[in-house]
């Protein structure tokens, strides 16, 4: 503040900072401007691809592989480790930047008083002192104090959740206005009192950064199973190696043998396919709608047991619109939603015009004269500039009545205050002048002496104001928010000091309707398992209506006063009643999260404000709105909404679910087919033969077949009762014991197949009978996929087509392993030797088992179930 210790004279009132002082304060308290993001650099986001354990081993097993010579397998794996880094890397790097360009939080200029004179700069420019001239639309780009307000509400929904925009008026000494918030309507001076990471804005966002981010489900679920199988990988090929050398096998050979084992046990291509299918899924929720920050994000959201969503422009429009006119003597019906005046105006079902109606045409004249907010049309679509009430009111207007012109209309105003809670102005009618008014029902019908009926002015005695106060009850009792229309003839063409003796119009009930495809989008929620929780700053007989309007049942309504109330345990007894939480803030977000948390959820929770982030951060999987949300709660998200949708979220839910599916399919069939390598290796050790696999075969069923067939197997579709089953629990494994069964049977089957081939064509030379045996095992992992499309429904019900690229996969595969048996740089590679029709022929004769008994089982499981059911 020394700069303004060295000005030379005294600035004239509402001069602002020189230039000179501007510069000054600049270089003191910095640029206005949040500190960025602490984005993850590229190289740590690369690095942290190669942190898993699955990953660790096959780095290990490369190195070890190249310090023995066999330089084609170290190829070989370390090439899986890069695809899989690659993949990860350049999905999480064009996440990262792909948020960056959805950054539209801050002004890029605001209108200041420099040197006396009013100037558009950089927000980033601003300075403490700084003098800032404020009007309907702009956002706030410090926190400030009032100067001077004429009308003033602003926008703090950002900051604190509340729904309706506050007042703020200059003679409060305690009136500041926050960075980040919106004017929606009237204009300000305000003076800068802080800038940067010291606004409030800024102060909040350093908050997030204390909640720790959590590993999400699948990370933890794969994390075991690759904890899972490192461990048996290593304790099998250490017993084997050393049972081999004690029976007197040469140390070399038994170390390869170990190391094929430790290969064959280790599913190579698992973290790759993983990926890919995460990657490939994230690339289709962008075309839905929704951007996942990281790659298992969506897969998280498909286990979610409950969704704590907002109300405000996720549930509803977020575009307060006239829903009902009630008149004395009859109610209206107002059809359409939003700004878009395209709707009309009913009585009993036929369309009403302020031409033909008196009574409706100055209830209309009063709604769009009392008011200052305006529509625009840009680019083919209504924009309103100004509060979301008058805007609502002016859109009535033009559904039935052609607007008058308004320059001219309006002689002399009162605004509306917290006080008054009603507005007046006063335009030219008839041969005097009209006094329009709008406000609070219970105000505005204190002040009336008349009402108007069918054209008629009557007294308005104590049995009509009993009729109009339970007209009021029923539309507020409906969620609506109800405002009040009178006018007053006169004479004089001032505005009275107060509004009396006013002929009364009617109420116009107001409400922001919900999304008309979020309805379905919770009944499909229900039906999947999931419950969904309202969290809105509304009150709660307007949180009810729109519950009720949704069909999203309610057992219990908490305010967030009673939130507070509650104890750690009392809350979390009371989120097992159905909640709904009205009048809530974005601190309650948080605990409400970890309460859920706390009775053992999946918690998706929704948000768009600054201090929404540290609940989006806890959550198990945080949605940021990219529309209307902040930057800070759109970094400290997992998934981003596009279109700030409800039903983006349960189109994610499904994806997500699918992908956790497929995950499971495709690791069941890598693992049965990695069961079925080392069970024939272990066996055939047992019986003291050759080596029945080389090291450098099992990496090429394990990373360039079978890692071809998991990933189409990875995309297949979703099935019909998918979205008809509740969340699986948080413990479920992925494998479970269904799962390990599955992997005996198929494994059992495939090594004995496979030996029995080996040991039939051994007289014929040891390279032909390994080539046999390895092309054996090769196919029998490709008939064996059929069976992990499903898990429940045999391919009949779903298609054995329905999965072109699983079949583009499979021809692939067996033509690949054709030329490794009968071209000669692979058979050089590979150490193959050319079949003949007889061991072909023996091959696919046990070969259909694996097709034809897997369908049959689930073809009688699946009748079984249908019988049950009904």
């Amino acid at each position: 503040m020394a700069a303004d210790s060295r000005q030379a004279a005294p600035r004239p009132p509402g001069a602002g900072l020189t230039h000179a002082e501007a510069q000054a304060r600049l270089e003191t308290h910095g640029r206005n401007e949040l500190a960025p993001v602490r984005q993850t650099p590229a190289a740590v986001i690369l690095l942290r691809q190669f942190t898993g354990l699955l990953v660790v081993i096959l780095i290990v097993a490369a190195a070890l592989a190249a310090v023995l010579g066999e330089a084609i397998d170290a190829i070989a794996i370390s090439l899986v480790v890069a695809l899989n880094g690659a993949l990860g890397f350049v999905q999480e790097w064009r996440a990262e930047t792909a948020l960056v360009a959805l950054r539209n939080m801050l002004a890029t200029r605001a209108r200041v008083m420099r040197d006396a004179v009013e100037q558009m700069i950089d927000t980033r420019d601003i300075v403490p002192g700084d003098l800032i001239l404020l009007a309907a639309g702009d956002k706030v780009p410090a926190d400030m104090s009032v100067l001077s307000a004429a009308e003033l509400r602003i926008d703090e929904s950002v900051l604190t959740g509340e729904s309706f925009p506050v007042e703020k008026d200059a003679a409060d000494p305690e009136a500041r206005l926050f960075m980040g918030t919106s004017v929606v309507a009237g204009r300000a001076e305000g003076l800068v009192v802080a800038t940067g990471q010291r606004t409030e804005f800024g102060r909040i966002a350093d908050l997030t950064g204390a909640v720790e981010r959590k590993p999400t489900h699948l990370q933890v679920k794969l994390g075991q199973l690759a904890r899972q199988m490192g461990v048996i990988a290593l304790i099998a090929a250490a017993l084997v190696g050393a049972a081999g050398i004690h029976a007197g096998k040469a140390p070399a050979e038994m170390f390869m043998t170990a190391l094929s084992l430790a290969v064959a046990v280790v599913p190579e291509g698992l973290p790759a396919v993983v990926t890919i299918t995460l990657a490939l899924g994230a690339s289709a929720m962008v075309r839905q709608n929704a951007l996942a920050r990281r790659l298992q994000a969506v897969e998280t959201l498909g286990a979610a047991t409950v969704i704590c969503t907002d109300k405000t422009g996720t549930l509803t429009e977020d575009a307060m619109t006239a829903a009902r006119i009630s008149m004395p003597g009859r109610d209206l019906v107002v059809t359409g939603t939003g700004y878009d005046p395209a709707g009309h105006i009913e009585f009993e079902g036929a369309s009403l015009r302020a031409a033909d109606d008196a009574d409706l045409a100055d209830l209309l004249e009063t709604a769009l004269l009392c008011n200052n907010a305006r529509l625009r049309r840009e680019g083919g679509r209504w924009r309103m500039v100004g509060e979301p009430t008058e805007g609502a009111l002016v859109t009535l207007a033009y559904k039935g009545w052609t607007p008058m012109p308004r320059d001219g209309a309006v002689l002399a105003e009162m605004p509306f205050s917290s006080e008054r809670k009603r507005m007046s102005v006063l335009s030219p009618g008839g041969a005097g002048y009209v006094l329009h008014v709008k406000g609070a029902p219970e105000v505005i019908l204190e002040r009336a002496a008349t009402l108007r009926e069918n054209g008629r002015t009557l007294p308005l005695d104590t049995a009509a104001r009993g009729r109009l106060h339970a007209a009021y009850e029923a539309l507020a009792a409906r969620g609506m928010r109800v405002i009040a229309l009178a006018r007053a003839h006169r004479d004089d063409p001032t505005l009275p000091e107060t509004e009396r003796d006013l002929e009364f119009l009617g109420f116009v009930g107001l409400i922001d309707p919900p999304r008309p495809e979020v309805k379905e989008a919770i009944r499909g929620c229900q039906a999947a398992g999931i419950g969904v929780i309202m969290i809105t700053g509304d009150g709660p007989l307007t949180a009810r209506a729109i519950a009720e309007q949704l069909d999203l049942p309610v057992g219990r309504v908490l305010t967030g006063n009673e939130v507070e109330r509650l104890t750690d345990g009392e809350l979390v007894e009371a989120l097992g009643q159905q909640p709904l939480f009205a009048r809530s803030t974005p601190a309650h977000k948080l605990r409400i999260v970890s309460a859920l948390q706390a009775r053992g959820e999946i918690a998706a929770m929704t948000g768009d404000g600054v201090n929404d982030a540290p609940a989006l951060k806890q959550a198990d999987i945080g949605v940021a709105m990219g529309l209307r949300g902040t930057d800070v709660a759109k970094d400290a998200a997992d998934l981003v909404l596009l279109d700030d949708n409800f039903a983006t979220i349960l189109r994610a839910i499904r994806e997500g679910r699918r992908q956790y599916e497929n995950v499971k399919k495709f690791v069941r069939y890598l693992l049965a087919s990695n069961t079925g390598e080392v069970l024939a290796i272990a066996g055939n050790l047992v019986i003291g033969g050759p080596l029945v696999f080389l090291a450098t075969q099992i990496l090429w069923m394990n990373l360039i077949t079978d890692g071809a067939t998991a990933v189409a197997l990875g995309l297949e579709k979703p099935t019909a009762d998918q979205m008809q089953r509740p969340p699986r629990p948080r413990s479920a494994p992925i494998l479970g014991r269904g799962g390990f069964a599955t992997l005996v049977l198929f494994g059992t089957y495939t090594s004995a197949a496979t030996l029995w081939i080996f040991y039939h064509f051994l007289p014929q030379g040891e390279g032909l009978a390994r080539t046999a045996a390895f092309t054996a095992m090769l196919l029998f992992e490709k008939a064996s996929v059929f069976a992990f499309r499903a898990l429940t429904l045999p391919c009949s019900k779903i298609g054995w087509f329905s999965n072109p690229l699983l079949l583009v996969a499979l021809t692939a595969s067996v033509g690949a392993q054709v030329a490794a048996v009968y071209w000669p740089p692979m058979q050089l590679l590979l150490h193959t030797e050319a079949l003949g029709r007889a061991h072909w022929q023996m091959i696919a004769l046990l070969s259909l088992p694996l097709l034809i008994l897997p369908e049959l089982y689930k073809a009688a499981t699946w009748r079984r179930r249908l019988k049950a059911a009904g």
